[in-house]
C-alpha cells in the first residue's frame, strides 16, 4: 500500500480538464478540491463576475487561486462559440444552473452529450426532482432538515459545503465511469440532499438534547470554566473513566454517565479551574478536551 505524506498528496485527476459555470459557493469549493487532486480547472464567469467576488473578496480570492476565469455572456452568440471551444477540451463540466437554464443554454444533458459524446457532467441543483425548479439556498435546505436553531444562523453553510464535497466526489465518478464505458457519464448533486447526509446524526437521535452526543452523556458537551468554556468529548469507557476520576466521581458506567449527579460533578470540577489548568489535565489524564478562553474585556 502506498503512503500517503501530507505534504506530497495524491493526484488522482492529473491531466483531468474541468470547467466550470457554477457560481458562489458549492461549484467553487469543489474546484478547490478538484486542483488539489491535480485536475485543470477553468471557470467562464459572467460578465459582472461571480456574486462570491462582492460578498467577501478574500473568500473569492481563495477560491479561484488554481482556477483560470474566463468571462462570457452564455446568451450570447460570442459566448455560446467561446463555450463551445472550451467544451471542446473539456473532460467535465461542472454547472450550478436549475435544469430550466441549463435548457435555455443548450446545456441539458441530451444535447450536450450529442455534441460532445465524451464529456461528463456533474450538475449543482438545489433539490432533486420536481424541486430542481424550486427556489433555495443553503439556509433553506439547512432549515428542512432541523439543523437551524431558534433565530440563530448556523456557524457555517452546511449544505454549500457539504454539497461542494458531493461535487467533488461526483467528478470523481464519472471519470471513473467513463473510463470503463469510454462514453460521458451525468451525475445530478443536489445540495438538499448534502444537507440531508450531514444530518443524519440528528435524524438518528444522537444530537438531540437526549442523545449520546447532544448533551445527555456527561462527557460530551460543553462547560463553563473560570475564564471560558471547556469542550470536553470523553465517550468512549475509558476517557469517561478518566473524566470521572478527575471529577470525583465513584462509576463510569453508561448510566451513571447519563444521571444529573455525574453531570454537576463534572460542571463543578471545570468551574472551579482555568482554561490553562484543564488543557493540562487534558493533555496529562489524556481527557479530549478543548478550551475556549474568554477574550479579555
Amino acid at each position: 500500500m502506498q503512503a500517503v505524506h501530507p505534504s506530497k498528496p495524491l493526484k488522482p485527476l492529473r491531466g483531468i480538464r474541468i470547467l466550470s459555470l457554477a457560481l458562489n459557493i458549492p461549484g467553487p469549493m469543489a474546484l478547490v478540491r478538484l486542483a488539489a487532486m491535480g485536475a485543470r480547472c477553468s471557470k467562464i464567469e459572467p460578465p459582472a463576475g461571480d456574486p462570491m467576488r462582492h460578498y467577501n473578496a478574500a473568500a473569492y480570492d481563495d477560491m479561484h487561486s488554481r482556477v483560470k476565469v474566463l468571462q462570457a455572456d452564455l446568451r450570447t452568440e460570442n459566448g455560446q462559440k467561446l463555450l463551445e471551444r472550451q467544451l471542446a477540451r473539456t473532460d467535465v463540466l461542472l454547472t450550478s444552473f436549475r435544469p430550466s437554464g441549463l435548457a435555455k443554454l443548450g446545456l441539458g444533458w441530451k444535447p450536450l452529450q450529442k455534441r460532445h459524446p465524451a464529456l461528463c457532467q456533474v450538475a449543482i441543483v438545489g433539490a432533486h426532482g420536481a424541486r430542481a425548479e424550486q427556489p433555495g439556498h443553503d439556509l433553506t435546505y439547512m432549515a428542512e432538515n432541523d439543523q437551524v436553531t431558534g433565530l440563530n444562523l448556523p456557524p457555517t453553510l452546511y449544505a454549500d459545503m457539504g454539497g461542494s464535497l458531493m461535487a467533488s466526489e461526483a467528478v470523481l465518478q464519472v471519470v471513473l465511469q467513463r473510463q470503463r464505458s469510454g462514453k460521458g457519464v451525468f451525475v445530478e448533486v443536489a445540495l438538499a440532499s448534502a444537507s440531508a447526509y450531514l444530518g443524519l446524526p440528528r435524524n438518528w437521535g444522537m444530537t438531540l438534547p437526549t442523545g449520546a452526543v447532544g448533551g445527555a452523556h456527561a462527557g460530551y458537551r460543553m462547560y463553563p470554566c473560570m475564564d471560558g468554556r471547556v469542550a470536553v468529548a470523553a465517550l468512549e469507557p475509558h476517557f469517561a473513566a478518566g473524566l470521572c476520576q478527575l471529577a470525583g466521581v465513584a462509576t463510569s458506567d453508561l448510566k451513571s454517565m447519563f444521571a444529573a449527579a455525574t453531570h454537576e460533578a463534572v460542571a463543578r470540577c471545570f468551574a472551579s479551574r482555568t482554561c490553562a489548568e484543564l488543557d493540562a489535565l487534558g493533555q496529562s489524564r489524556d481527557i479530549p478536551i478543548h478550551t475556549l478562553k474568554e477574550a479579555s474585556p
